[in-house]
Protein backbone atom coordinates (compact mmCIF):
# COMPACT_ATOMS: atom_id res chain seq x y z
CA UNK A 1 0.00 0.00 0.00
CA UNK A 2 1.15 3.76 -0.87
CA UNK A 3 0.10 6.44 0.87
CA UNK A 4 1.36 9.41 2.72
CA UNK A 5 2.87 8.41 6.21
CA UNK A 6 0.79 10.99 8.08
CA UNK A 7 -2.11 10.08 6.74
CA UNK A 8 -2.25 6.11 6.28
CA UNK A 9 -5.08 4.38 8.34
CA UNK A 10 -5.05 0.76 7.10
CA UNK A 11 -4.68 -1.68 10.13
CA UNK A 12 -1.58 -2.56 11.44
CA UNK A 13 -1.11 -5.99 10.15
CA UNK A 14 0.85 -8.94 11.91
CA UNK A 15 3.62 -11.16 9.78
CA UNK A 16 1.57 -14.06 10.41
CA UNK A 17 -1.78 -14.03 12.42
CA UNK A 18 -3.24 -12.05 15.02
CA UNK A 19 -0.86 -10.84 17.74
CA UNK A 20 -2.36 -12.79 20.95
CA UNK A 21 -3.92 -11.28 23.55
CA UNK A 22 -2.21 -9.35 26.96
CA UNK A 23 -2.66 -11.37 29.49
CA UNK A 24 -2.16 -10.62 33.12
CA UNK A 25 1.42 -12.01 32.97
CA UNK A 26 2.00 -10.40 29.97
CA UNK A 27 1.01 -6.74 31.50
CA UNK A 28 3.16 -7.21 34.25
CA UNK A 29 6.47 -8.40 32.15
CA UNK A 30 5.68 -5.00 30.16
CA UNK A 31 4.99 -2.86 33.14
CA UNK A 32 8.36 -4.15 34.82
CA UNK A 33 10.40 -3.73 31.63
CA UNK A 34 9.39 0.46 31.09
CA UNK A 35 10.30 0.51 34.70
CA UNK A 36 13.76 -0.94 34.61
CA UNK A 37 14.65 1.09 31.25
CA UNK A 38 13.15 4.55 32.17
CA UNK A 39 16.08 4.35 35.12
CA UNK A 40 19.15 4.88 33.12
CA UNK A 41 17.84 8.23 32.04
CA UNK A 42 16.98 9.56 35.73
CA UNK A 43 19.45 7.95 37.96
CA UNK A 44 22.74 9.68 36.78
CA UNK A 45 21.24 13.07 38.40
CA UNK A 46 22.08 11.95 42.46
CA UNK A 47 25.29 10.22 41.23
CA UNK A 48 26.46 13.33 38.97
CA UNK A 49 28.97 14.22 42.18
CA UNK A 50 30.98 11.37 42.44
CA UNK A 51 31.02 10.05 38.88
CA UNK A 52 32.25 13.67 37.92
CA UNK A 53 35.15 13.70 40.62
CA UNK A 54 36.14 9.94 39.74
CA UNK A 55 36.29 10.97 35.76
CA UNK A 56 38.28 13.96 36.78
CA UNK A 57 35.28 15.95 34.89
CA UNK A 58 35.85 20.14 34.18
CA UNK A 59 33.20 21.70 36.81
CA UNK A 60 32.08 22.87 33.61
CA UNK A 61 30.86 19.73 31.94
CA UNK A 62 29.32 18.09 35.51
CA UNK A 63 25.87 18.89 34.30
CA UNK A 64 26.28 16.66 31.09
CA UNK A 65 26.22 13.76 33.66
CA UNK A 66 22.78 14.03 34.00
CA UNK A 67 21.66 16.08 30.94
CA UNK A 68 22.84 13.66 28.08
CA UNK A 69 20.57 11.10 28.62
CA UNK A 70 17.76 12.99 28.62
CA UNK A 71 19.02 14.86 25.09
CA UNK A 72 19.74 11.43 23.81
CA UNK A 73 16.47 9.84 25.00
CA UNK A 74 14.73 13.44 22.78
CA UNK A 75 16.86 12.13 20.00
CA UNK A 76 15.47 8.31 20.27
CA UNK A 77 11.92 9.83 20.00
CA UNK A 78 12.48 12.02 16.94
CA UNK A 79 14.83 9.55 15.21
CA UNK A 80 14.54 6.15 16.16
CA UNK A 81 11.18 5.60 17.55
CA UNK A 82 8.82 6.21 14.34
CA UNK A 83 10.79 3.54 13.06
CA UNK A 84 8.11 1.54 15.06
CA UNK A 85 5.70 2.20 11.72
CA UNK A 86 8.01 1.33 9.78
CA UNK A 87 10.36 -1.90 10.55
CA UNK A 88 9.17 -4.94 12.05
CA UNK A 89 8.68 -4.20 15.96
CA UNK A 90 10.29 -7.25 17.72
CA UNK A 91 13.27 -7.18 15.67
CA UNK A 92 13.31 -3.35 15.77
CA UNK A 93 12.87 -3.31 19.39
CA UNK A 94 15.57 -6.04 20.92
CA UNK A 95 18.04 -4.45 18.58
CA UNK A 96 17.47 -1.20 20.38
CA UNK A 97 17.84 -2.86 23.63
CA UNK A 98 20.63 -4.61 22.92
CA UNK A 99 22.15 -1.26 22.14
CA UNK A 100 21.07 0.14 24.90
CA UNK A 101 22.45 -2.50 27.54
CA UNK A 102 26.12 -2.25 25.47
CA UNK A 103 25.56 1.60 26.08
CA UNK A 104 25.46 1.45 29.89
CA UNK A 105 28.23 -1.21 29.92
CA UNK A 106 30.76 1.02 29.40
CA UNK A 107 30.76 3.30 31.96
CA UNK A 108 30.67 0.66 34.71
CA UNK A 109 35.17 -0.18 33.05
CA UNK A 110 35.70 2.87 31.54
CA UNK A 111 38.48 5.38 33.12
CA UNK A 112 37.67 8.15 30.20
CA UNK A 113 34.95 11.23 30.55
CA UNK A 114 34.56 11.58 26.95
CA UNK A 115 33.89 7.78 26.68
CA UNK A 116 31.48 7.92 29.55
CA UNK A 117 29.40 10.58 28.32
CA UNK A 118 28.79 9.78 24.57
CA UNK A 119 27.94 6.32 26.17
CA UNK A 120 25.50 7.78 28.12
CA UNK A 121 24.03 10.00 25.38
CA UNK A 122 23.74 7.06 23.42
CA UNK A 123 21.80 4.83 25.98
CA UNK A 124 19.50 7.38 26.91
CA UNK A 125 18.66 7.57 22.31
CA UNK A 126 18.36 3.81 22.79
CA UNK A 127 16.11 3.93 25.90
CA UNK A 128 13.51 5.31 23.83
CA UNK A 129 12.65 1.75 23.19
CA UNK A 130 10.00 2.75 26.21
CA UNK A 131 7.96 4.14 23.27
CA UNK A 132 7.92 1.50 21.37
CA UNK A 133 7.04 -0.85 24.02
CA UNK A 134 4.08 1.13 25.10
CA UNK A 135 2.29 0.64 21.12
CA UNK A 136 3.16 -2.25 21.01
CA UNK A 137 1.21 -2.97 24.33
CA UNK A 138 -1.87 -1.14 23.61
CA UNK A 139 -1.77 -2.97 19.83
CA UNK A 140 -2.01 -6.27 22.12
CA UNK A 141 -5.00 -5.40 24.09
CA UNK A 142 -8.68 -4.97 23.11
CA UNK A 143 -9.79 -1.40 22.28
CA UNK A 144 -12.38 -2.18 25.30
CA UNK A 145 -9.07 -2.70 27.47
CA UNK A 146 -6.68 -0.46 25.88
CA UNK A 147 -7.01 2.41 28.51
CA UNK A 148 -6.65 -0.09 31.28
CA UNK A 149 -3.54 -1.87 29.50
CA UNK A 150 -1.89 1.55 28.86
CA UNK A 151 -2.33 2.52 32.46
CA UNK A 152 -0.82 -0.74 33.57
CA UNK A 153 1.79 -0.45 31.52
CA UNK A 154 2.61 3.43 32.94
CA UNK A 155 2.68 2.43 36.43
CA UNK A 156 5.97 0.65 35.96
CA UNK A 157 7.42 3.56 34.26
CA UNK A 158 6.32 5.87 36.38
CA UNK A 159 7.30 3.99 39.48
CA UNK A 160 10.64 3.38 37.21
CA UNK A 161 11.34 7.41 36.92
CA UNK A 162 10.25 7.96 40.53
CA UNK A 163 12.13 5.20 42.33
CA UNK A 164 15.49 5.69 39.83
CA UNK A 165 16.93 8.47 41.71
CA UNK A 166 16.30 6.33 45.33
CA UNK A 167 17.63 3.15 44.00
CA UNK A 168 20.53 4.94 42.38
CA UNK A 169 21.64 6.54 45.24
CA UNK A 170 21.27 3.25 47.24
CA UNK A 171 23.24 1.20 45.03
CA UNK A 172 26.30 3.66 44.50
CA UNK A 173 26.24 4.11 48.25
CA UNK A 174 26.84 0.21 49.03
CA UNK A 175 28.94 -0.28 46.03
CA UNK A 176 30.11 2.27 43.77
CA UNK A 177 28.15 4.06 40.94
CA UNK A 178 30.08 1.61 38.53
CA UNK A 179 28.07 -1.01 40.13
CA UNK A 180 24.89 0.81 38.81
CA UNK A 181 25.76 0.97 35.79
CA UNK A 182 26.65 -2.68 35.50
CA UNK A 183 23.29 -4.43 37.03
CA UNK A 184 21.26 -1.68 34.43
CA UNK A 185 23.67 -2.83 31.63
CA UNK A 186 22.77 -6.87 32.82
CA UNK A 187 19.11 -6.16 32.94
CA UNK A 188 18.30 -4.76 29.63
CA UNK A 189 20.41 -7.85 28.52
CA UNK A 190 18.21 -9.83 30.04
CA UNK A 191 15.05 -8.08 29.30
CA UNK A 192 16.31 -8.25 25.30
CA UNK A 193 16.26 -12.00 25.62
CA UNK A 194 13.27 -12.22 26.94
CA UNK A 195 11.55 -10.19 24.67
CA UNK A 196 12.98 -11.70 21.88
CA UNK A 197 11.65 -15.05 22.90
CA UNK A 198 8.06 -13.90 24.34
CA UNK A 199 7.05 -10.54 21.92
CA UNK A 200 4.79 -11.51 18.91
CA UNK A 201 5.84 -10.45 15.08
CA UNK A 202 4.37 -7.04 13.92
CA UNK A 203 4.90 -5.80 10.76
CA UNK A 204 3.28 -2.27 9.55
CA UNK A 205 1.85 -1.93 6.44
CA UNK A 206 3.20 1.73 5.70
CA UNK A 207 5.49 1.12 2.63
CA UNK A 208 6.57 5.01 2.93
CA UNK A 209 10.16 6.42 3.34
CA UNK A 210 12.48 6.88 6.77
CA UNK A 211 12.47 10.21 5.59
CA UNK A 212 8.88 10.73 4.93
CA UNK A 213 8.14 8.96 7.90
CA UNK A 214 10.08 12.02 9.87
CA UNK A 215 8.92 14.37 7.85
CA UNK A 216 5.22 12.99 8.92
CA UNK A 217 5.75 14.07 12.66
CA UNK A 218 4.91 17.83 11.84
CA UNK A 219 1.74 16.95 10.26
CA UNK A 220 0.48 14.57 12.74
CA UNK A 221 1.05 17.10 15.41
CA UNK A 222 -1.07 20.05 13.22
CA UNK A 223 -3.69 17.28 12.46
CA UNK A 224 -4.32 15.81 15.23
CA UNK A 225 -6.00 18.45 18.34
CA UNK A 226 -6.40 15.07 20.56
CA UNK A 227 -2.60 15.00 20.68
CA UNK A 228 -2.22 18.65 21.05
CA UNK A 229 -4.64 19.10 23.83
CA UNK A 230 -3.04 15.75 25.33
CA UNK A 231 0.08 16.65 24.69
CA UNK A 232 -0.46 20.31 26.31
CA UNK A 233 -1.40 19.28 29.27
CA UNK A 234 0.77 16.75 30.31
CA UNK A 235 3.85 18.89 29.41
CA UNK A 236 2.09 21.53 31.65
CA UNK A 237 1.37 18.67 34.56
CA UNK A 238 5.35 17.56 33.76
CA UNK A 239 6.32 20.55 35.09
CA UNK A 240 4.83 20.85 38.30
CA UNK A 241 6.27 17.29 38.97
CA UNK A 242 9.66 18.11 37.82
CA UNK A 243 9.90 21.20 39.39
CA UNK A 244 9.02 19.89 42.59
CA UNK A 245 11.53 16.90 42.55
CA UNK A 246 14.73 18.91 41.01
CA UNK A 247 14.14 20.99 44.25
CA UNK A 248 12.95 18.79 47.13
CA UNK A 249 16.71 17.74 47.90
CA UNK A 250 17.44 20.72 48.57
CA UNK A 251 14.57 21.64 51.08
CA UNK A 252 14.68 17.98 52.59
CA UNK A 253 18.78 18.71 53.63
CA UNK A 254 18.13 21.85 54.97
CA UNK A 255 16.48 22.73 58.92
CA UNK A 256 14.37 21.46 60.60
CA UNK A 257 14.71 18.43 58.45
CA UNK A 258 18.38 17.72 57.81
CA UNK A 259 18.01 14.20 55.78
CA UNK A 260 21.22 12.63 54.94
CA UNK A 261 21.10 11.12 51.13
CA UNK A 262 19.27 8.14 52.35
CA UNK A 263 16.79 10.03 54.66
CA UNK A 264 16.39 11.94 51.19
CA UNK A 265 15.90 8.26 49.16
CA UNK A 266 13.41 7.10 51.79
CA UNK A 267 11.19 10.05 51.08
CA UNK A 268 11.58 9.48 47.40
CA UNK A 269 10.10 6.11 48.33
CA UNK A 270 7.36 7.41 49.94
CA UNK A 271 6.28 10.13 47.17
CA UNK A 272 6.55 6.78 44.83
CA UNK A 273 3.56 5.48 46.52
CA UNK A 274 1.31 7.92 43.86
CA UNK A 275 1.76 5.17 41.24
CA UNK A 276 -0.76 3.18 42.51
CA UNK A 277 -3.47 5.09 40.98
CA UNK A 278 -2.28 3.92 37.34
CA UNK A 279 -4.65 1.63 36.46
CA UNK A 280 -7.44 3.25 38.06
CA UNK A 281 -7.26 6.19 35.73
CA UNK A 282 -6.93 3.55 32.68
CA UNK A 283 -10.22 2.31 33.71
CA UNK A 284 -11.48 5.76 34.05
CA UNK A 285 -10.58 6.17 30.73
CA UNK A 286 -12.44 3.01 29.45
CA UNK A 287 -15.62 3.72 31.28
CA UNK A 288 -15.63 7.02 29.58
CA UNK A 289 -14.91 9.43 32.61
CA UNK A 290 -11.45 10.40 31.05
CA UNK A 291 -12.53 14.31 31.53
CA UNK A 292 -13.84 13.63 34.79
CA UNK A 293 -10.41 12.14 36.18
CA UNK A 294 -8.12 14.72 34.19
CA UNK A 295 -10.14 17.42 35.70
CA UNK A 296 -9.63 15.94 39.38
CA UNK A 297 -5.91 15.04 38.66
CA UNK A 298 -5.32 18.77 38.12
CA UNK A 299 -7.37 19.50 41.30
CA UNK A 300 -5.36 17.28 43.12
CA UNK A 301 -1.90 18.53 42.15
CA UNK A 302 -3.29 22.35 42.92
CA UNK A 303 -4.18 20.77 46.51
CA UNK A 304 -0.85 18.73 46.93
CA UNK A 305 1.14 22.24 46.03
CA UNK A 306 -0.68 23.72 48.54
CA UNK A 307 -0.13 21.01 51.05
CA UNK A 308 4.07 21.14 49.94
CA UNK A 309 4.17 25.20 50.49
CA UNK A 310 2.34 24.79 54.13
CA UNK A 311 4.91 22.31 55.27
CA UNK A 312 7.96 23.34 53.57
CA UNK A 313 7.37 27.15 53.29
CA UNK A 314 5.49 28.08 56.24
CA UNK A 315 1.93 28.88 54.57
CA UNK A 316 -0.99 29.90 56.17
CA UNK A 317 1.25 30.45 59.32
CA UNK A 318 2.82 26.64 59.79
CA UNK A 319 5.39 26.13 61.39
CA UNK A 320 7.46 23.05 60.61
CA UNK A 321 10.14 23.81 63.05
CA UNK A 322 7.63 23.66 65.56
CA UNK A 323 6.12 20.10 63.96
CA UNK A 324 9.19 18.48 62.30
CA UNK A 325 6.96 15.20 62.43
CA UNK A 326 4.03 17.00 60.81
CA UNK A 327 5.33 18.70 58.34
CA UNK A 328 7.36 15.61 57.06
CA UNK A 329 4.28 13.72 56.82
CA UNK A 330 2.68 16.23 54.87
CA UNK A 331 5.66 16.67 52.36
CA UNK A 332 5.23 13.03 51.86
CA UNK A 333 1.73 13.23 51.57
CA UNK A 334 1.71 15.77 48.74
CA UNK A 335 4.71 14.37 47.32
CA UNK A 336 2.33 11.41 46.54
CA UNK A 337 -1.31 13.22 45.68
CA UNK A 338 1.45 15.10 43.18
CA UNK A 339 2.61 12.26 41.45
CA UNK A 340 -0.88 10.46 41.26
CA UNK A 341 -2.48 13.73 39.84
CA UNK A 342 0.26 13.73 37.25
CA UNK A 343 0.28 10.37 36.38
CA UNK A 344 -3.45 10.60 36.04
CA UNK A 345 -3.53 12.91 33.53
CA UNK A 346 -0.07 11.44 31.72
CA UNK A 347 -2.47 7.77 31.46
CA UNK A 348 -5.78 9.49 30.10
CA UNK A 349 -3.47 11.16 27.33
CA UNK A 350 -2.04 7.93 26.55
CA UNK A 351 -5.06 6.18 26.48
CA UNK A 352 -6.23 9.32 23.67
CA UNK A 353 -3.84 9.05 21.82
CA UNK A 354 -3.34 4.68 21.57
CA UNK A 355 -6.89 5.09 20.40
CA UNK A 356 -5.66 7.55 17.22
CA UNK A 357 -4.32 6.03 13.74
CA UNK A 358 -2.93 2.63 14.18
CA UNK A 359 -0.66 3.10 11.64
CA UNK A 360 1.48 6.47 13.60
CA UNK A 361 0.90 5.00 16.63
CA UNK A 362 4.29 4.98 17.10
CA UNK A 363 5.09 8.46 15.87
CA UNK A 364 2.81 9.81 18.17
CA UNK A 365 3.60 8.20 20.95
CA UNK A 366 7.00 9.85 20.25
CA UNK A 367 5.39 13.43 19.72
CA UNK A 368 3.23 12.80 22.98
CA UNK A 369 6.44 11.67 25.23
CA UNK A 370 8.36 14.40 23.66
CA UNK A 371 6.07 17.44 24.48
CA UNK A 372 6.15 16.17 27.37
CA UNK A 373 9.69 16.30 28.75
CA UNK A 374 9.72 19.56 26.98
CA UNK A 375 7.62 20.72 30.41
CA UNK A 376 9.74 18.41 32.69
CA UNK A 377 12.98 20.54 31.53
CA UNK A 378 11.21 24.01 31.97
CA UNK A 379 10.02 23.02 35.21
CA UNK A 380 13.27 21.56 36.28
CA UNK A 381 14.72 24.71 34.56
CA UNK A 382 12.72 27.29 36.67
CA UNK A 383 12.99 25.30 39.80
CA UNK A 384 16.52 26.37 39.92
CA UNK A 385 16.08 30.23 39.17
CA UNK A 386 12.90 29.59 41.67
CA UNK A 387 14.80 28.47 44.76
CA UNK A 388 17.84 30.81 43.90
CA UNK A 389 15.32 33.19 44.15
CA UNK A 390 12.69 32.74 46.69
CA UNK A 391 13.74 29.34 48.33
CA UNK A 392 10.99 26.34 48.79
CA UNK A 393 7.74 29.12 48.41
CA UNK A 394 8.60 29.93 44.79
CA UNK A 395 9.48 26.61 44.00
CA UNK A 396 5.76 25.59 45.17
CA UNK A 397 4.58 28.76 43.61
CA UNK A 398 5.92 27.95 40.18
CA UNK A 399 4.95 24.49 40.49
CA UNK A 400 1.35 26.11 41.53
CA UNK A 401 1.22 28.06 38.69
CA UNK A 402 2.28 25.09 35.75
CA UNK A 403 -1.15 22.36 37.32
CA UNK A 404 -2.89 26.01 37.26
CA UNK A 405 -2.46 26.41 33.59
CA UNK A 406 -3.08 22.70 32.64
CA UNK A 407 -6.59 23.01 34.89
CA UNK A 408 -7.55 26.22 33.12
CA UNK A 409 -6.61 24.77 29.96
CA UNK A 410 -8.25 21.42 30.55
CA UNK A 411 -11.51 23.55 31.49
CA UNK A 412 -11.57 25.34 28.49
CA UNK A 413 -10.84 22.38 26.19
CA UNK A 414 -13.28 19.97 27.64
CA UNK A 415 -15.63 23.41 26.99
CA UNK A 416 -14.64 24.10 23.09
CA UNK A 417 -14.99 20.53 22.47
CA UNK A 418 -17.57 18.90 24.64
CA UNK A 419 -16.56 16.11 27.15
CA UNK A 420 -18.17 13.41 25.03
CA UNK A 421 -15.83 14.64 22.71
CA UNK A 422 -12.84 15.02 24.26
CA UNK A 423 -11.12 11.73 23.67
CA UNK A 424 -12.74 11.07 20.28
CA UNK A 425 -9.87 10.87 17.34
CA UNK A 426 -10.78 13.85 15.32
CA UNK A 427 -12.47 15.82 18.00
Amino acid sequence: MNCPADRCSAPVSPAVAAPPALSTGMTLFFAATVGVIVMDLFAAQPLTGPISADLHLPPGLAGLVAMLPQLGYAAGLALLVPLVDLLENRRLIVATLAVCAAALALPAFTQSGAVFLLATLAAGAASSVIQMLVPMAASMAPEAQRGRAVGNVMSGLMLGILLSRPLASLIAGSAGWRAFYLLAALADAAIAVVLALRLPARTPSITASYRALLASMGRLLADEPVLRRHALSAALAMAAFSAFWTAVGLRLAQPPFALDLHGIALFAFAGASGAIVTPLAGRAGDHGHGPAAQRLAHGTMLAALVVLGVAGAGWFGFDAHAHRGVALALLAGGAALLDAGVIVDQTIGRRAINLLNPAARGRLNGLFVGLFFVGGALGAALAGSAWAWGGWSAVCGAGFAFAGAAAVFGLMAGRGSGAAAWDRPGA
